[in-house]
């Protein structure tokens, strides 16, 4: 399996993948509709961020007030948004699309 997505995390197009392997012409989308899962997977990431955040500020900051949870939370997931999206999908791609990774095109 290629490479899953044709721009860098850091860059606007960070959604942009192509229709299918370069390398072994696996289609990365295998019926339409297919990724709407990942929706789940990505909601499960962000409440794992917001319960390790809570936690970690109910500890640490003897238990702000709730607008600092609030904001603090918000700004973690939105900066975080190109990872949830990438690895929510590659996930749904492994885990339920029947892809598996193939260590010899790492390097291409």
């Amino acid at each position: 399996m290629g490479k899953l997505f044709t721009h860098g995390a850091l860059s606007w197009k960070f959604m942009d993948m192509p229709a299918e392997c370069p390398h072994c012409r696996y289609a990365y989308e295998p019926e339409p509709g297919f990724y709407y899962g990942a929706m789940y997977i990505s909601s499960g990431f962000s409440t794992g961020i917001l319960l390790s955040i809570g936690f970690l500020l109910n500890y640490f900051a003897n238990d702000p007030p709730l607008w600092v949870y609030v904001l603090t939370v918000a700004a973690a997931v939105l900066v975080v948004t190109p990872l949830l999206f990438r690895y929510s999908r590659a996930v749904m791609l492994y885990g339920f699309g029947g892809a598996h990774f193939d260590p010899r095109y790492l390097s291409s």
